[in-house]
C-alpha cells in the first residue's frame, strides 16, 4: 500500500484501528472504531480468509463506516465498529481463537461491542464472551440476529417493489439471490414463503444445492447468477460485488439484498442508475441484525424491536423520495439521510 493509498485511508475519519495477533491460537484481527459520537462502537466480527493484510484492512475500515450510517439511519444511539478475523474460518478450534478474540474485544473497556457476522455464529460469540461482556447475539444476549436481519431485508425488499411496480407484493416475481449463509437460507424460506420464484448460488455448491431443495429453486453457479433473468437480484454474501464487471451483466429492475458493501466504489450507484436499475442502499436493509442487538443493550422490549424492523420499510421509501427530490443516487441520499439523524440519535443517548 503506497503513502496515497494510506492517507486516503485518513480521510473515512475512523477513531482508531487496532491489531491484534495471538502466535499460540494463531489468531490475526483487526477492529476499528469510526464513531462513538453516538454511544459505544457497535458492529459485528467477520472471519474471512482474505488474501492480504491490505484486503482485510480496507474492509474493515468500510464495514465499520457503514456501521456508523446504519445505527444512525435506524434511529439508534450507538456509534459504528467492525472486526475481522484473518484466517479460514473452517478452522474446527473456535473455542481458542474466539477466546483470544473475546480478550481483544475486552481490551477496550466497552468502546467496542460486537457480536456475529460473515464466518461466525452465536455459538463463536459465547465462547468470546467467556473472556468478555462486551459481546452480544447469542442466547441469553439478544439472541441471534440472523432472523431479524432476513426479516428487515425482506421489508426492504417489498418496499423497493412497491417503489419499482406500485405494489410491494412479491408473488410471482423472479428473485435472483446471492448467498445461502445465515441471513441468505432464511431469508430464502421468507421469499418463498411470499410465494417469489428463486435462483440462487453460493460458492458453498452443497449449502446452495440445499438451500435450492429445500425451496424449490433454481440452482445455478456463483458466476451465472450476475447474468439469470430476473426481476430482483438479492446480494446476500460479501461485499463489493457490485462493480465495473457485474453491473454490465445484469438482467433484473433492482438490486436489493443483505450484503454489506455492495457497492465497490460511490460512482457504481450511479452506473446501477444509469441502466435503470432501482439500488436499495445495504445498510438501511441490513439493519436488523443490529436493531435486534441494539434492542439488548439498550433494554428495549420486544415491540419495540418488532417496531424496528417494520420501520426498515417506511425509511427505504423516504430515502428513494429524497433521492428523486434532490436528484441524487439512492445511495447518496441513504447517506444524506442517515447523516441527517444523526442529531435525533444523539438527543435520545
Amino acid at each position: 500500500m503506497n503513502n496515497s493509498s494510506l492517507n486516503s485511508l485518513f480521510d473515512l475519519g475512523h477513531e482508531q484501528v487496532s491489531f491484534c495477533h495471538d502466535a499460540v491460537s494463531g489468531y490475526k484481527a483487526i477492529v476499528a472504531i469510526h464513531s462513538t459520537k453516538l454511544g459505544p462502537a457497535v458492529g459485528g466480527t467477520r472471519f474471512w480468509n482474505y488474501s492480504t493484510i491490505e484486503e482485510a484492512l480496507i474492509d474493515v475500515l468500510r464495514l465499520a463506516r457503514g456501521m456508523t450510517y446504519k445505527n444512525a439511519a435506524a434511529g439508534l444511539p450507538l456509534g459504528g465498529g467492525k472486526a475481522v478475523i484473518i484466517g479460514d474460518n473452517r478452522t474446527t478450534d473456535r473455542e481458542t481463537l474466539f477466546r483470544s478474540h473475546g480478550r481483544f474485544v475486552e481490551s477496550f473497556h466497552g468502546r467496542f461491542i460486537t457480536g456475529e457476522d460473515v464466518g461466525t455464529n452465536p455459538t463463536d460469540m459465547q465462547f468470546a464472551s467467556e473472556e468478555t461482556s462486551h459481546v452480544a447475539g447469542f442466547a441469553g444476549r439478544g439472541g441471534d440476529p440472523s432472523p431479524w436481519t432476513a426479516r428487515g431485508t425482506l421489508r426492504g425488499i417489498q418496499a423497493s417493489a412497491k417503489q419499482r411496480w406500485g405494489s410491494d407484493s412479491l408473488r410471482g416475481k423472479t428473485i435472483a439471490l446471492q448467498g445461502c449463509g445465515n441471513v441468505g437460507s432464511l431469508l430464502v424460506a421468507l421469499l418463498h414463503d411470499a410465494g417469489a420464484r428463486l435462483i440462487v448460488a453460493d460458492v458453498d455448491k452443497e449449502r446452495a444445492a440445499t438451500c435450492a431443495r429445500n425451496y424449490d429453486a433454481k440452482l445455478v453457479s456463483a458466476e451465472e447468477i450476475y447474468e439469470v433473468a430476473a426481476d430482483i437480484f438479492a446480494p446476500c454474501a460479501l461485499g463489493a460485488i457490485l462493480n465495473d464487471q457485474t453491473i454490465p451483466r445484469l438482467n433484473v429492475e433492482i438490486v436489493a439484498g443483505a450484503a454489506n458493501n455492495q457497492l465497490s466504489a460511490e460512482r457504481h450507484a450511479l452506473d446501477l442508475e444509469a441502466r435503470g436499475i432501482l439500488y436499495a442502499p445495504d445498510f438501511i436493509l441490513n439493519a436488523g441484525g443490529i436493531i435486534c442487538g441494539g434492542a439488548y443493550l439498550l433494554n428495549e422490549t420486544q415491540h419495540q424491536l418488532e417496531q424496528r424492523i417494520t420501520k426498515i420499510y417506511d425509511t427505504l421509501l423516504e430515502v428513494f423520495d429524497l433521492a428523486k427530490r434532490c436528484r441524487i443516487t439512492s445511495a447518496a441520499a441513504a447517506e444524506r439521510y442517515a447523516e441527517s439523524r444523526l442529531p435525533i440519535a444523539m438527543s435520545v443517548r
